[in-house]
């Protein structure tokens, strides 16, 4: 039951980032689940443990670090996007 609580809060973490910076998380549920338990990992290891818990995540460094690996992915992937719509035209 608790890997049930770390999908569920990982992807709920994951959507709240991609609605904070305003961009999306490619991969749909998937992709907000991957990127708020991979978010909540770098928030954990940059800001470590404090503040509110849910599902053996905490919120606000989870929530930090979803919204820097948001960036990040997004930072890397809009190139590539421009990129293929070059490419297509």
């Amino acid at each position: 039951m608790a890997f049930l609580w770390y999908l569920i809060v990982g992807g709920i973490i994951g959507w709240l980032a991609g609605l904070i910076v305003g961009r999306d998380i490619p991969g749909g549920i998937i992709g907000n689940i991957i990127a708020g338990i991979i978010g909540a990992w770098l928030g954990g290891a940059l800001l470590g443990a404090w503040g509110p818990e849910v599902g053996n995540i905490y919120l606000i460094p989870a929530l930090i670090g979803a919204i820097v690996l948001v960036l990040i992915v997004s930072a890397i992937l809009r190139p590539m996007r421009v990129r293929d719509r070059h490419a297509t035209r």
